[in-house]
Order: C-alpha cells, then structure tokens, then sequence
C-alpha cells in the first residue's frame, strides 16, 4: 500500500512540476508577444519603466507607446500620467519629429533626468537611454 501511495504522489509532483514549466513559458510567450503587437505590428518607439511596479504606491503600466507628441506629468490631462509627489503636473514632453525623438522638460520643480544628468535643454533621444522622472526610471526603446 505505501509503495503504491508513493508512486501515485511521485507521478502527482512530477505532473505539478511540468504544469509549473508550462505556465512560466506561457508567460514568458505572452510577454514578448505583447511587445511585439504595440500599434498592430508597425515598429514603435516606447518608454518601458524600469522601477519594480510592486514597489510604486501608485499603478503604472509596464510599458508606454510613444505618440507624435507625448506628455508626462502628475495631471490626468498628459498621456503619460504619474501619481508620484515629486513630477510636476507638466513635466516634460517628447516629440517626434522625422523619426527623432526629443525631450525636453517643461520647467519642472524636480527636474528631469536623461542618462542620470539634469536636462536643461532639449536633446535628442537615442535607444537605450534612461529618463529619470520623480521615482519613475524610464528606458527609451526605440525600434
């Protein structure tokens, strides 16, 4: 009876453990098939934040589609909006123009952040690049 018990529970993990595979797969599957379908398949440059979003005491999308014009700020007015104490309600702003991106802050109490270094000017963003905005890290991807 024990060595039958012990099969049955030994094939019940070995099943668990499969199941366990299969749904980390899936997720990762799912995860790089959401990249890919931004704007219906056309390449998109967007902005991935880099922060852990369970650490945020406000709810952030993972990753955010950049327009012609984009703002950033704490107002629920700009397309991009962050609840986070330390961005002004018109932050900064990224356009495009040609398929170059720029950024530019728009006065903002805290300042922006491009690459760790204060941004008092309008620069042109390249692929890779970090905006510190607030708490908020974010990595430009440009495809």
């Amino acid at each position: 009876m024990v060595a039958l018990l012990s099969q049955v529970l030994k094939y019940i993990f070995i099943v668990i453990i499969y199941l366990f595979i299969f749904t980390i797969i899936r997720m990762i599957y799912l995860d790089i098939r959401s990249m890919k379908s931004f704007d219906g398949g056309k390449e998109v440059a967007y902005l991935k934040v880099v922060n852990r979003l369970d650490s945020l005491n406000f709810k952030m999308q993972e990753y955010y589609v950049l327009k012609k014009k984009t703002l950033i700020g704490r107002s629920t007015k700009n397309d991009i909006v962050i609840k986070d104490s330390f961005v002004s309600k018109n932050h900064l702003n990224i356009r495009e123009e040609d398929g170059i991106y720029y950024i530019n802050d728009l006065d903002s109490a805290n300042g922006t952040y491009l690459n760790g270094e204060p941004l008092y000017q309008e620069e042109e963003l390249h692929n890779g690049d970090r905006i510190g905005v607030g708490f908020i890290q974010f990595l430009f991807v440009d495809k």
